[in-house]
C-alpha cells in the first residue's frame, strides 16, 4: 500500500496524467498502473485499486463532454448496454484467471485499434457509399459494432489499457460523426466499464488500496476535466494523430514491462 508522502504525490500526478489521457483517447491506466507496481502493490491488487480510483475521472470526462453528448443519448444506452455485460465479464475474468493471462493479446488489441484510427476515414466513405448504392443514406448502427463493443467492454473490465483507442476506432469507423462527438461517446462508454467493473470488483475483491484509490480519484478528476478542454480544441486530423501518438507508445509499454 502507498507508505509515504512521496508516493502519494507520485500516485497524485499519475491520476492527473491518467484523468486527461483518458479524456482525449484513453490509455490512462499506462500511467497510473506502474505507479502503483512502483509503490508495492502486487499486480492485481494494483490493477483492482487503479479502475476504482478512475471512475470519478471517467465520470469527469463525460461531464467535460456534455455538450459533444446532446442527441446521442439513443447511442449511448444501445452500446452502453453492450459495454456493461462486457465490463462484468472482464472483472469476473481478471479475478479468475491468471495474472498475465492477456499479456500476449492485449498488444495485438492495441495495434489493430491503431491502425483502424489510421484507416478510419477512407473506410468511413466506403461503408457509406456501399450503404448509399444500396439505397441507405451514411451509416449508422452496422450489425458488428454491437459485439464489438460487447468485447471491448470485456477488455475494459479486465485491464483496460488503451481502451479508449480501440473504442474510437471502431466507433470511427462505424458511425458517421465527428471526432469530438464519438470521443464523448467514447467516454460514456468507458465510465460504463469502469464503473461496472468497480462494483465487481468491490463485492469480490478480497485486496483494495483505498489509498491510492482516493489519491487517483482526486488526480483523475481534476485531468479529465483538462483534457476534455484540450480534446474539444483539437482539429479532427491532429486529433487523429494524437491517438495514433498514444496507441504507439501504448503497444511500446506494454512490450516491455
Amino acid at each position: 500500500m502507498i507508505s509515504s508522502a512521496l508516493e502519494a504525490v507520485a500516485v497524485l500526478l499519475a491520476g492527473v496524467a491518467a484523468g486527461t489521457i483518458n479524456a482525449v483517447v484513453g490509455s490512462g491506466t499506462l500511467v497510473t498502473f506502474p505507479v502503483l507496481l512502483a509503490a508495492g502493490l502486487p499486480p492485481v491488487t494494483a490493477n483492482v485499486s487503479n479502475n476504482l480510483g478512475l471512475v470519478p475521472g471517467s465520470l469527469s470526462a463525460v461531464l467535460g463532454h456534455r455538450r459533444e453528448l446532446v442527441g446521442q443519448g439513443r447511442r449511448v444506452l444501445r452500446y452502453g448496454i453492450a459495454s456493461l455485460l462486457g465490463s462484468v465479464l472482464g472483472a469476473l475474468l481478471l479475478l479468475r484467471l491468471p495474472a498475465g493471462a492477456f499479456d500476449a493479446v492485449v498488444p495485438v488489441l492495441v495495434g489493430v485499434g491503431v491502425l483502424l484510427v489510421i484507416l478510419g476515414p477512407p473506410l468511413q466513405r466506403r461503408v457509406a457509399r456501399r450503404k448509399a448504392e444500396r439505397g441507405g443514406t451514411g451509416h449508422e448502427n452496422p450489425w458488428w459494432l454491437w459485439p464489438a463493443v460487447l468485447g471491448t467492454g470485456v477488455y475494459g473490465g479486465y485491464f483496460g489499457a488503451a481502451q479508449g483507442v480501440i473504442l474510437l476506432a471502431m466507433l470511427g469507423i462505424g458511425i458517421a460523426d465527428t471526432v469530438q462527438r464519438l470521443n464523448g461517446v467514447k467516454n460514456a462508454l468507458a465510465l460504463v466499464a469502469n464503473a461496472v467493473a468497480a462494483v465487481v470488483f468491490l463485492v469480490v475483491a478480497e485486496e483494495i488500496d483505498w489509498w491510492a484509490v482516493l489519491v487517483i480519484a482526486v488526480g483523475s478528476a481534476i485531468g479529465a476535466q483538462l483534457g476534455s478542454v484540450v480534446a474539444r480544441r483539437l482539429p479532427p486530423v491532429v486529433f487523429r494523430a494524437v491517438i495514433v501518438a498514444v496507441g504507439v507508445v501504448a503497444i511500446v509499454v506494454l512490450l516491455v514491462t
